[in-house]
């Protein structure tokens, strides 16, 4: 990544943000980091304890969804990115 600062693709980690906090049960424990993947950026999302079952949803249909929202977010800032939720 360019600075540690800079997030290069706002838009995405604004809406994965408010998206997520949104769902869970403790919104203050939700953190997003932007990382450099392979061909494309990364956003790693963390939640409180418990709260990853919400964020996946019943057979991930929860996470899917979260996932074709950021990727269309991202698109705006002329980029693509993997979300990825963990532990």
């Amino acid at each position: 990544m360019t600075d540690a600062n800079q997030i290069s693709t706002p838009t995405a980690v604004a809406v994965l943000t408010h998206v997520v906090r949104s769902i869970v049960d403790d919104p203050d424990a939700v953190n997003v980091e932007e990382t450099e993947g392979r061909h494309r950026l990364r956003l790693e999302v963390k939640v409180g304890p418990g709260d990853l079952g919400r964020v996946i949803g019943r057979r991930g249909r929860t996470a899917q969804s979260i996932r074709t929202l950021v990727r269309a977010a991202a698109a705006k800032d002329g980029h693509e990115v993997d979300v990825d939720f963990v532990d």
